[in-house]
């Protein structure tokens, strides 16, 4: 007789580690993003959302409208809202939260970015490093 325990033979499966949310929204950015939807020119399904060289700190953020939902686009949808992030610059923007702020001089998304590393005196553009992935 032999003894046939149920996991004996079994092969055990990888455990499948779950992929971290790229961005997150607070209330006042999703908030404006629903507004800019509803008033963009043509259909949109959210905002794309990427990162340029270029600006004296090396690289600054993109925000424009999304009109298709591309096969390599990082889609973050939170309260009720989407963001599509360029395959780019995902690494760059891991646990970012994105912000809105209005005041009598300027309105603008703000990135608070655990990623950034330094950022020029006129807040138009940062350094950033990829984000450091725990295996």
């Amino acid at each position: 007789m032999t003894n046939m325990t149920p996991n004996a033979s079994t092969p055990s499966k990888p455990k499948v580690r779950p992929r971290p949310q790229v961005m997150r929204l607070t209330e006042a950015a999703a908030s404006r993003v629903k507004e800019l939807s509803s008033r963009a020119d043509s259909e949109i399904v959210g905002l794309r959302v990427g990162i340029k060289n270029g600006g004296c700190a090396g690289q600054s953020y993109t925000v424009e409208y999304a009109h298709e939902v591309r096969p390599t686009d990082e889609v973050v949808e939170d309260k009720g809202v989407k963001v599509l992030v360029d395959p780019k610059a995902v690494l760059f923007l891991l646990g970012t939260e994105m912000d809105y702020k209005a005041d009598k001089m300027q309105a603008q998304f703000i990135f608070n970015n655990p990623n950034q590393v330094s950022a020029c005196g006129c807040g138009e553009s940062v350094q950033l490093t990829p984000a450091k992935i725990d295996g």
